[in-house]
């Protein structure tokens, strides 16, 4: 039997060893210098001339961003009203660091296997963003697992009904599964409800969108912006360097198609996200060599991005963690560290964001205190880090942001999804809800009844 790879037999051509030093990337970053890749490498590991995180270094670090941060953006903390509305959990890419998806045949009719995920229809979507859009939010994020049955419309369907050999193209027909997807154009038409901002289909999702056919990335978002589609999230994106990629994601597109589909976007006119998921097989080097991928990509755009993610890996329940391929995840130095380089490297992208998903509140708050300056969203439901062993919970109230921001001193921003909009919320004068949606008007977005029934839930 073959033996499974594990952490120690990795090695890899991108190693954190420069000929920088820490001075005097931290200088550069101080005065600041546009910075380069062993920058950023010195920077992240508070200098490859010491072993390990040396504590004095970190907090010199961060608090260079944070006066960075101050410069840019202010004392502002932004949050956006939203609703996470993933479309099915089926899939059969298997990529390592996910627990998001099952397996694409247990959703067959008559698989022996009982899948415990789901799948909605259009209709379903429709009412699920309907009864969000009712209470106030006015974005719809959807980032669903690459069900063989999805298509990206009629004509795409039609294609691949016609393939010689639907297995080579990742292709089941509707009729095979309990419950259809439909086509992204569906779901994309179904989710833009009453003038909500829909934030869907990651490059990845556009691969899936466009395989079997000679089509273009910018036919495909084209054809989506016509459906429905506002924004792109650039999730999928993990780290942007192919050796770790075929580690963690070996059947999921390369860094030249990722950023390929993401700069198709925008010259469509859709606007973008960009994301690290970091903490896992990847060294200093990678992760440097990403932020370097996504501010050159940020420039051939002009500015499409308007927020950098970065995602800390959850391991627990995955199947990196499962096979011994990883013993864990990020430390906390390593997390906020991340926030605080991603904040000096990208000079050209505004806003970066603190995932209270994956860092929890007070480490969340730390975040902004290290770089960042965006909180996330209310979210109503998150599927994917729970899914993973996430213990942070699936819902966020204006009253909590409000709490939570002004109790570092800083001032709660109720934004767009573009930031273009914003509202400045005044803590003396709860209760607090979204006012910027086509159908809020203050009220919170659920009641004490409803939020105590998630509490429970999420204790489950």
């Amino acid at each position: 039997m073959e033996r499974s790879v594990t952490e120690a037999d990795l090695t890899f051509e991108h190693v954190p060893e420069t000929d920088q030093s820490f001075e005097n990337a931290l200088a550069k970053a101080r005065d600041g210098d546009r910075l380069t890749v062993d920058d950023a490498v010195e920077l992240l590991t508070t200098g490859t001339d010491v072993e390990g995180i040396d504590r004095l270094r970190k907090e010199r670090v961060l608090e260079a961003a944070d006066r960075r941060r101050a410069d840019v953006v202010g004392e502002e903390v932004t949050f956006v009203a939203n609703l996470n509305n993933n479309v099915t959990t089926a899939c059969n890419v298997g990529c390592l660091f996910c627990n998001f998806k099952d397996a694409a045949h247990t959703f067959e009719k008559g698989s022996a296997v009982e899948t415990a995920g789901f799948t909605k229809t259009p209709a379903e979507s429709r009412e699920i963003v309907a009864d969000a859009v009712s209470r106030g939010i006015y974005e719809v994020t959807s980032v669903s697992g690459l069900h063989p049955a999805f298509a990206l419309d009629d004509e795409h369907r039609e294609i691949l009904e016609a393939h010689p050999d639907p297995k080579a193209v990742n292709y089941s027909p509707p009729e095979r599964y309990e419950v259809s997807p439909g086509t992204y154009a569906e779901q994309m038409r179904a989710m833009s409800v009453d003038g909500v901002h829909v934030h869907s289909m990651t490059p990845e999702e556009g691969y899936h969108a466009r395989r079997g056919t000679d089509w273009s990335y910018e036919e495909v978002y084209r054809r989506l912006a016509d459906a429905g589609l506002d924004t792109v999230p650039g999730t999928a994106a993990e780290i942007l360097v192919d050796e770790v990629r075929d580690v963690i994601c070996p059947g999921k597109i390369g860094t030249d198609d990722w950023l390929e589909a993401m700069e198709a976007a925008a010259n469509v006119g859709l606007g973008l996200t960009a994301t690290i998921m970091y903490g896992h097989v990847e060294n200093e080097a990678h992760r440097a060599l990403h932020l370097k991928r996504i501010r050159d990509l940020q420039a051939r755009v002009d500015g499409a991005i308007t927020e950098f993610v970065p995602l800390s890996f959850v391991h627990q329940n995955t199947p990196l963690f499962e096979r011994d391929v990883v013993s864990g995840g990020a430390s906390t130095d390593e997390d906020e560290l991340m926030i605080a380089v991603s904040r000096l490297f990208l000079d050209n992208v505004d806003h970066v964001q603190s995932s209270w998903v994956k860092y929890g509140d007070e480490q969340g708050l730390k975040m902004l205190c290290c770089g960042a300056d965006d909180f996330m969203g209310t979210i109503l439901s998150e599927e994917i880090t729970k899914r993973a062993g996430g213990e942070y919970g699936e819902f966020r109230s204006f009253d909590d942001y409000v709490e939570l921001i002004t109790s570092i001193g800083r001032v709660p921003v109720e934004r767009s999804t573009d930031y273009e909009t914003r509202r400045a919320i005044d803590s003396d004068d709860p209760p607090f809800g979204p006012r910027l949606g086509p159908k809020a008007d203050g009220t919170p977005l659920l009641t004490r009844s409803e939020r105590s029934k998630r509490a429970i839930h999420a204790d489950d």
